[in-house]
């Protein structure tokens, strides 16, 4: 189900979490370079990343169905996005945070994020997700060209968002054109 819908209400609200990602892009360029900032960075974009992808039929089965955002190995981000998802809807439905230990408890998951201490695990997680309709997102060199759906690439000061178009394909994604053009495009390399 898409959590996009042609109604004036859901435009809307798709304006706003755009105008709320580009201000956090225009943001983590401007900032100095520190771990803190590019943390909210990802966080921010996790959490609104939902209204710029349609999921398969049937991940989000009914419109009171929440968003899950999975974590995948230690990273600082799981307790800022409980902090936003706590406060905020995503495209009018709850975002439920989930921290999983292992790529098998990745069911139910619609965005999972790997981070780079799982670097020398993320293939088999790209495999275990493979064709499940999981948006994988991480933030090592070679995520999105090996598979991964998106990927932070830090470039000096700036953190630049990679996605890869053929992995959203063969998880049955659809990401809006919106945020496609705030992204650089990157080929699988397999």
């Amino acid at each position: 189900m898409a959590l996009s819908s042609p109604n004036r209400y859901h435009r809307r609200e798709l304006q706003s979490a755009l105008t709320f990602v580009l201000a956090v892009l225009i943001t983590a360029r401007a900032a100095p370079a520190q771990k803190i900032d590019e943390d909210h960075f990802k966080a921010a974009f996790l959490f609104n990343v939902a209204q710029f992808v349609e999921w398969p039929h049937p991940p989000l089965k009914a419109e009171i169905d929440p968003v899950v955002g999975c974590i995948l190995g230690k990273s600082p981000l799981g307790a800022l996005l409980e902090g936003t998802a706590s406060r905020n809807l995503v495209g009018g439905r709850r975002f439920v945070v989930r921290r999983i230990s292992d790529a098998q408890q990745s069911d139910g998951c619609h965005i999972l994020f790997v981070s780079s201490s799982q670097e020398k695990h993320w293939r088999s997680v790209l495999k275990e997700t493979a064709g499940k309709g999981v948006l994988t997102v991480g933030d090592t060199e070679g995520f999105a060209a090996q598979g991964g759906v998106v990927n932070f690439k830090r470039e000096g000061d700036r953190i630049r968002i990679q996605i890869n178009l053929e992995a959203a394909e063969e998880q049955n994604l659809r990401i809006s054109s919106k945020l496609l053009s705030l992204s650089q495009i990157v080929k699988s390399a397999r």
